[in-house]
């Protein structure tokens, strides 16, 4: 297809610009916009831009802006909420804390958004994302009774449509880890694999 050539070179031409003026901006803020220091920006703006270029691969990934809007609405929202909790529990030592490592059957495949999910997952009330191995999230549960597998189904779907991703069918499910293997899932015999 000539069509996909020519969008093809038009990304690639394009990555470098956006880079430069990445670098720009930065020497812009941190020479404090003094237009004589540009004797040494525009040096350092073509070495970092190539640097850049030469270490850092292509992203093979999109966002998607709707994607990223909707994201953004949910991580802020999720960030007050577990704040909200971790405080009620510093302040409320009635409430129930039921500790426990659990693994999360991941249905998000590409190794970036796996990475999101596992970062997000830490906003939700009561949980901590501890590794990720193979098609497996560990966290680390306050309490057992907080809804963390519909919490975390919930990231995953907002981090697929933020990078426009399909989901699998399977997974998504919650199981207990092997004892005194964090980091390493063993999803129980409750029907998870």
């Amino acid at each position: 297809m000539p069509g996909s050539t020519q969008l093809l070179s038009a990304a690639q031409a394009r990555r470098p610009v956006e880079r430069a003026l990445l670098f720009a901006g930065v020497w812009f803020v941190v020479a404090e916009a003094d237009l004589s220091s540009w004797t040494f920006g525009v040096p350092f703006v073509l070495v970092a831009t190539i640097a850049s270029l030469r270490l850092t691969p292509a992203r093979e990934w999109r966002i998607r802006p709707a994607g990223a809007l909707r994201y953004a609405w949910f991580f802020a929202h999720q960030s007050v909420a577990g704040g909200f909790d971790v405080a009620l529990r510093a302040i409320r030592p009635s409430l129930p804390i039921d500790p426990k490592l659990v693994c999360y059957r991941l249905r998000i495949g590409p190794e970036h958004a796996r990475v999101l999910v596992a970062d997000t997952v830490s906003l939700l009330p009561g949980t901590l994302s501890a590794g990720i191995e193979e098609d497996s999230l560990t966290m680390h549960v306050l309490d057992c009774g907080l809804p963390v597998e519909e919490g975390t189904r919930l990231v995953e779907e907002h981090v697929a449509d933020l990078f426009g991703i399909e989901l699998a069918e399977e997974g998504g499910t919650i199981g207990p880890c092997e004892v005194g293997s964090v980091g390493t899932c063993g999803i129980g015999s409750e029907g998870a694999r």
